[in-house]
């Protein structure tokens, strides 16, 4: 039986607008309907979702346009201290214009975010440490260049050990920006402000960037009365091509919770997994058990 594609729709085209129109086009249920930049007419855009490639400061602003239109949307926004806040700000809009916001949809926060519970739920007392990189942070690279006198910049997350990160930053300053003052301002950002930071003038950025990046989820518990329980997770990437794809996946169960009428803003989660793949779900569930 034919059905109809989903109409999806990017707004912002740097390194996640990019690889989200790749990871649309491959889908077989969707069609791209437009790529917006940040200074489009919002009114313009004809979709039933539309996946976020802004900075993660200016998601809120976007997300709360676009709901009222009644517009589903998917973001990447990836201060976890402000998730909860921002969930709870947009649900109600979602709510009242009948549309779905599923925020943090990359993968830290987002599919990492799935796996924690999984492994908590595996072994429900321990701790579990989250190692990211070696690698290029997406989001505090983007911090980074937006301080004042940085004409681009790189931020490198390196990993220490039992959740514990160093970022190295290495940025390129506009002509006749001071480096004391541009240090002084980036270390003091709430994305830098929390770890060991290091920033470093170079006279290139161009030269250094890349888009690799990794994590290692560890955790070590208790099932029941049974201790010495351990587990990994491994991964190294593409860190654009995978947080897009995992935006279209989402695009994809936001649009099936709009046809059932479950309307609101949602952390991944709170999404069943089985919503985020192609083809028919009874299929899926029948192939994936």
């Amino acid at each position: 039986m034919k059905t109809d594609k989903i109409r999806i729709a990017i707004l912002g085209y740097g390194n996640i607008g990019c690889a989200a129109e790749a990871a649309i086009k491959a889908a077989p249920d969707m069609k791209l309907t437009g790529i917006h930049h940040h200074n489009d007419d919002i009114n313009k855009i004809q979709a039933d979702v539309v996946l976020l490639g802004t900075p993660t400061r200016e998601v809120q602003h976007y997300a709360e346009k676009l709901l009222q239109k009644g517009i589903s949307v998917i973001d990447s926004f990836d201060i976890h201290t402000q998730i909860y806040a921002l969930r709870q700000s947009l649900k109600p809009i979602a709510e009242a214009h009948k549309a779905v916001s599923i925020i943090s949809a990359g993968w830290d926060p987002g599919t990492d975010s799935m796996i924690r519970a999984l492994l908590q739920a595996m072994a429900p007392n321990g701790i579990t440490y989250t190692n990211f990189g070696p690698g290029r942070s997406m989001g505090h690279t983007v911090a980074a260049k937006a301080i004042k006198g940085v004409k681009d910049a790189l931020s490198m997350t390196i990993p220490l050990g039992t959740g514990v990160h160093r970022r190295m930053v290495y940025v390129e300053l506009e002509k006749n920006a001071k480096f004391s003052q541009v240090e002084k301002a980036l270390l003091k950002d709430d994305y830098f402000a929390h770890d060991e930071t290091h920033v470093i003038q170079v006279p290139s950025i161009k030269e250094l960037n890349n888009v690799a990046h990794g994590v290692l989820l560890e955790r070590y518990g208790v099932s029941g009365d049974t201790h010495n329980q351990r587990f990994e997770f491994k991964m190294e990437i593409n860190n654009p091509a995978l947080t897009a794809q995992i935006m279209t996946a989402c695009a994809r169960a936001a649009y099936r919770m709009c046809k059932h009428k479950h309307y609101g803003a949602f952390t991944l989660i709170e999404i069943p997994p089985i919503a985020l793949l192609p083809g028919d779900e009874e299929t899926n569930i029948k192939a994936l058990v």
